[in-house]
């Protein structure tokens, strides 16, 4: 196989040393030594992006998408990152994955590309069943979904669980449609029979966090989360939802821990503000503990609460 150089790169791409270097300390790529074809076509489509003007916040944010909703090491280099609309998505072997909104989108034309990539476990189907005829389905049931007819969509998710009940994706889907419906009990059986489909399947521990948390079944919500942060370490999401469940426990450090987690892996926008707010308000009550903490100092009727290590 035909190997480039770093300098072969950024001849044949036309960038500059400055502009790879930024993708790499913007986390969109891996530093590497020596790059494959298959690696100069996907760092292509990023070039593509940048010159379009489309932020590179944007292209890592839904990079960590796929990462936990595919469970790919590296989505760019496994996957082909193209446009959406105005969104950003990835094709899989005849599907287009929008990670952003949790959804398998199907386009056999538009996207239509020559490059062989890994298909995710959570995305494989047993040989004994017809892989198109469940991608059909499950097209037709996003399309009722964006439709607003739940009802179809619903039926056409049973279907493929029927068919294959193996597949993760539709037990995520459906799980979330009753979880609108508020019928807690339903989605948390979906949301659990898709991580035993796919244990390693991030969005699943995830949403099961979610609905567990609706249930008030704290501890079970928080174990979930951290299943969902251990698979994906770099999930903000599972950050942010698992730092509010830990403050709601208690469990004070583990919350600051995970609000500084958020706030490296997106550091913009109204979340980003409200964790920068829980984490000065943890600061400010350990602060206020370790003073009551110190030696000589009066010790005060109503002293602050401590901070319990997690």
């Amino acid at each position: 196989m035909t190997s480039y150089s770093r300098q072969d790169v950024l001849r044949i791409l036309d960038i500059s040393p400055r502009q790879l270097q930024g993708w790499e300390r913007a986390e969109l790529v891996s530093p590497q030594s020596s790059y494959s074809f298959k690696d100069l076509g996907q760092l292509r489509t990023l070039k593509s992006l940048r010159e379009e003007a489309v932020p590179a916040a944007s292209i890592r944010h839904s990079i960590v998408a796929m990462k936990a909703v595919a469970g790919m090491a590296n989505p760019l280099m496994e996957a082909c990152l193209v446009r959406a609309g105005t969104r950003l998505a990835f094709r899989h072997q005849g599907a287009v994955v929008d990670p952003i909104r949790r959804q398998l989108l199907f386009d056999f034309e538009r996207f239509d590309r020559p490059w062989a990539v890994r298909e995710p476990s959570s995305m494989r189907r047993p040989a004994r069943v017809n892989p198109r005829g469940i991608q059909d389905r499950f097209l037709a049931a996003v399309q009722a979904e964006e439709a607003g007819d739940k009802t179809r969509a619903i039926a056409l998710y049973e279907e493929i669980l029927d068919i294959d009940p193996s597949y993760a994706a539709a037990h995520i889907n459906l799980g979330t449609l009753h979880f609108h419906l508020r019928q807690f009990g339903r989605a948390e059986e979906l949301y659990r029979r898709a991580t035993l489909a796919d244990p390693g399947y991030v969005l699943a521990f995830f949403d099961l966090g979610n609905v567990l948390d609706e249930l008030q079944r704290l501890d079970e919500s928080i174990a979930a989360y951290r299943q969902a942060v251990a698979l994906s370490p770099r999930y903000a999401d599972a950050h942010y939802n698992l730092a509010l469940a830990c403050e709601r426990k208690g469990e004070f450090r583990s919350a600051l821990r995970h609000w500084q987690a958020y706030i490296k892996l997106d550091n913009r926008g109204p979340w980003a503000d409200h964790a920068r707010g829980q984490i000065r308000k943890l600061l400010g009550r350990e602060a206020l503990s370790i003073v009551w903490r110190c030696p000589g100092y009066p010790v005060r009727r109503h002293p602050p609460a401590r901070l319990e290590l997690a």
